[in-house]
């Protein structure tokens, strides 16, 4: 990982953290992008990374293949409110992901920041047609009661999978308060950008902060999304049950209907993961993408057994 550049030195009070990678649905990251333009956040420093470390493939353009630049890791200020929004621009696992935590946190202590605030989305068999529901995590339990204050429901139990739910645990040891809200998807859509869920934690993150933001462009975007959703969500009513609550339920998962590849590539992280326990984050949302983890569930429970 490497070293922190920072264009403008900013004296801060007591400034909050919100920080978002690209995960399903688009969701947090949809939350940071949204408040970096309407608040007028300005880029103010950046973690700068490895060209070479992150490397998995090739941009080709009019048939020339070139070496894409390293990703975009970002801090940006708003004055009024007082924030530091942290937008990275892909997720990373195993050292590279711990390596990429320690630096934000470090740079956010450093700022003084003592709350950060994530998201992430929360897949559900509902409709597209439902409004989101606001569901919340927290590294500290002293936390969770405030959740009731906002409408928010705390998460009973599960896992937040990347960079968006691991910074809680790391926050803990840096002693930063942090919170991830969730919103609800559509199980079916998780590779489709979700502005509805963005637009639902941003409502949240308002109330919570005290802020004020123009959500007009989102509300389009939602629209036009819709119409989009409203189109899959008929296609694939042949592999999905409705119910008369319009709750959507996935057919049963079968492995023989999973393409040959992604069995293989499933078969490739399990070695990963056995090897870099990090690493099972990616197997993990493999495996709920294709709706197939009851089915590996104890082979990957069993890559945790013995290394407490």
């Amino acid at each position: 990982m490497g070293e922190i550049k920072i264009y403008k030195k900013i004296e801060f009070i007591n400034p909050v953290m919100i920080a978002g990678w690209p995960g399903m649905g688009s969701v947090a990251s949809g939350v940071v992008s949204y408040l970096i333009k309407k608040l007028g956040a300005v880029k103010f420093a950046e973690i700068t990374i490895d060209p070479l470390a992150m490397l998995d493939s090739v941009k080709v353009e009019d048939g020339l293949a070139t070496l894409p630049p390293p990703p975009q890791n970002a801090f940006y200020y708003s004055k009024k409110p007082e924030l530091i929004i942290f937008e990275g621009e892909v997720q990373m696992t195993g050292q590279e992901a711990v390596a990429l935590l320690r630096k934000v946190l470090g740079f956010a202590s450093q700022c003084k920041v003592r709350t950060i605030y994530t998201g992430a989305a929360f897949p559900l068999p509902v409709s597209h047609k439902e409004e989101p529901q606001v569901y919340g995590a927290a590294n500290k339990k002293a936390i969770v009661p405030v959740f009731s204050r906002f409408r928010i429901t705390p998460m009973d139990g599960g896992h937040i999978s990347g960079l968006n739910g691991l910074i809680l645990g790391f926050a803990k040891d840096s002693d930063i308060d942090a919170m991830c809200l969730l919103a609800t998807i559509p199980q079916y859509a998780i590779s489709l950008p979700n502005p509805k869920a963005s637009f639902a934690i941003i409502e949240v993150l308002q109330k919570m902060l005290g802020i004020r933001i123009d959500m007009l462009e989102m509300k389009e975007y939602i629209r036009d999304m819709d119409e989009k959703m409203a189109m899959i969500e008929d296609k694939v009513k042949d592999v999905l049950t409705i119910d008369k609550g319009e709750h959507l339920t996935p057919a049963p998962a079968n492995k023989d209907k999973v393409p040959a590849y992604i069995v293989d590539k499933i078969e490739k992280l399990f070695l990963d993961a056995k090897n870099d326990r990090a690493k099972a984050i990616v197997l993990k949302e493999e495996l709920d993408r294709w709706d197939l983890y009851y089915m590996y569930e104890d082979r990957f429970l069993d890559l945790f057994k013995g290394k407490q």
